[in-house]
């Protein structure tokens, strides 16, 4: 009863605040303000909430946020998007429903670039869709790929969902990275077999074949922008540098690469420099504010409270995740993945060590299981990417997703209940 009565409180409160349509930072902050005044919170003090804001900050891997964010914009503002599809165009053109499983396969490859799948969806979602639908496809399948292959963005390294979660968390940004490549190429293999049926149920053929010749050329004209996961993987693996180093290295390699193509101009740096700053900013004061949220939850015992009546429950590590992973896709159908993860790791890392379950492996299937919530009516952010850049109506992009759920289901069950998935390689490979 105490646990219910404080977390209406809490929880509750932000909530009203988010859906009235209060900024993020805003209402964290306001919920903050307003517990602290309440008789139930902690008494309000100003030098802690400036001391917790300022420690919020203080951590050298926050700085890989803006390095990655930088990349997924340069990447979007280059021609390393249409290299990046022509190449993959080339590959998986002859297969049936070849542009689908084309669309699904220079996701991969941009997800190793951008880490976000508004990135995704903004940068190849118009050329993916325009491409589908000039081959026959109904809309709403040339839409449910798309909308469906973004989310192996914040899988694959780099990943800014990842970032934030590491930095909360306490853990390595470079072994959460290579935890997600193992569920990211199983969401991605799973998405095309699931493609496939979908094509041949609605009776599409096979797509134009290319010769080797037209693939080598494609290969050479993509190269530069595939090296660029290139760097930031086998940097870290390598130990030549940090997440953090690997994102700055990609940066100044995209900007000298787009200098060089003449595909980027000291004017439109300075334009995505001066957006991305903004962006950076946003980022950080929510990142602030979470830390101090977090405190505030700690001094209502609300991470105890809450460990007491999962471990009352089940001390079974698999059960208690599968008890998480309803209720992580429930709230990322309404609230972004930054601001759920900014909130709610704080609260529960005390709890992912009570219930011995590795941190990594639940940073991994909290993520994807969030991801789905970037797809999910009414508020994902991809939903209205895809209505920007198609010619589909809100309601038709809504529809079009709900069929390709179903294989993302199907890896969120994967990831959760095989915890090797998503271990293995750090544990294996990371030093």
């Amino acid at each position: 009863m105490e646990l219910v009565l404080i977390g209406l409180i809490f929880l509750g409160g932000l909530l009203v605040l988010y859906a009235l349509g209060m900024p993020v930072a805003v209402a964290i902050g306001s919920a903050c303000i307003l517990i602290m005044l309440s008789p139930f919170g902690p008494p309000l003090n100003y030098g802690l909430m400036s001391n917790q804001l300022m420690h919020g900050l203080n951590s050298f891997t926050l700085l890989a946020v803006p390095f990655y964010l930088m990349l997924g914009r340069l990447m979007n503002r280059t021609d390393m998007t249409t290299e990046v599809f022509d190449f993959a165009s080339a590959i998986f053109g002859r297969v049936r429903g070849g542009i689908a499983q084309v669309n699904i396969g220079a996701s991969v490859i941009f997800s190793g670039m951008s880490g976000l799948a508004v990135a995704d969806a903004a940068g190849l979602g118009r050329v993916e869709y325009n491409a589908m639908r000039d081959q026959g496809y109904d809309k709403k399948t040339a839409i449910g790929v798309t909308g469906a292959s973004s989310i192996i963005g914040p899988i694959i390294p780099p990943s800014v969902p990842i970032i934030l979660y590491g930095v909360l968390a306490e853990e390595s940004i470079g072994a959460l990275f290579l935890a997600g490549i193992v569920p990211g190429l199983l969401l991605a293999g799973v998405l095309s077999i699931f493609t496939y049926l979908v094509v041949r149920w609605k009776g599409y053929g096979k797509g134009e074949a290319v010769g080797l010749r037209t693939i080598g050329r494609e290969f050479v004209n993509a190269l530069p922008a595939l090296l660029i996961p290139v760097f930031i993987v086998g940097g870290i693996l390598s130990g030549m540098f940090t997440a953090t180093e690997a994102g700055a290295v990609a940066v100044v390699y995209a900007i000298a690469l787009g200098f060089y193509q003449g595909s980027l101009t000291g004017e439109i740096l300075l334009e995505e420099f001066q957006e991305g700053m903004v962006e950076t900013f946003s980022i950080l004061f929510i990142i602030s504010l979470a830390m101090l949220y977090g405190l505030v939850a700690l001094q209502l015992r609300i991470p105890i409270l809450l460990a007491d009546a999962i471990t009352g429950f089940t001390t079974d590590p698999t059960i208690a995740i599968l008890i998480f992973v309803p209720l992580f896709m429930l709230i990322g159908t309404f609230m972004s993945i930054t601001a759920t993860i900014m909130i709610m790791v704080p609260i529960l890392m005390p709890i992912i060590g009570t219930l011995g379950i590795d941190p990594i492996h639940f940073g991994i299937v909290m993520i994807l299981s969030l991801m789905t919530g970037v797809v999910t009516p009414p508020l994902g952010s991809v939903l209205f990417v895809l209505e920007k850049v198609t010619d589909a109506s809100l309601e038709t992009v809504m529809r079009a997703m709900v069929l390709f759920y179903i294989p993302l289901l199907i890896v969120i069950l994967i990831v959760a209940l095989v915890p090797e998935v998503s271990v293995y390689v750090p544990n294996n490979y990371f030093f």
